[in-house]
């Protein structure tokens, strides 16, 4: 079973790698577009990775209002 922890830091390990370092040291409650310097069309391109990596597919009005690594991180909980 795959713990918030280990999606937290699936997250991070993503989010680095697409947008660079600092994402690994994201706190899971900043808001991810300020901290990151990201807009709506980015914030897709994270999405399908994740999709990818999870083996999930999450539909883009669960994602609406979600601005966190932790909110990011309970829908794909919600989906595993």
């Amino acid at each position: 079973m795959t713990t918030t922890s280990d999606i937290l830091a699936r997250l991070r390990e993503l989010a680095s790698k697409r947008f660079g370092d600092k994402a690994a040291d994201l706190d899971a409650d900043v808001d991810f577009f300020e901290a990151l310097g990201i807009d709506s069309l980015q914030a897709l391109d994270l999405l399908t990775d994740l999709e990818e990596a999870f083996d999930v597919e999450v539909p883009d009005y669960e994602l609406a209002d979600v601005t966190t690594f932790a909110g990011l991180a309970a829908v794909l909980e919600d989906r595993l």
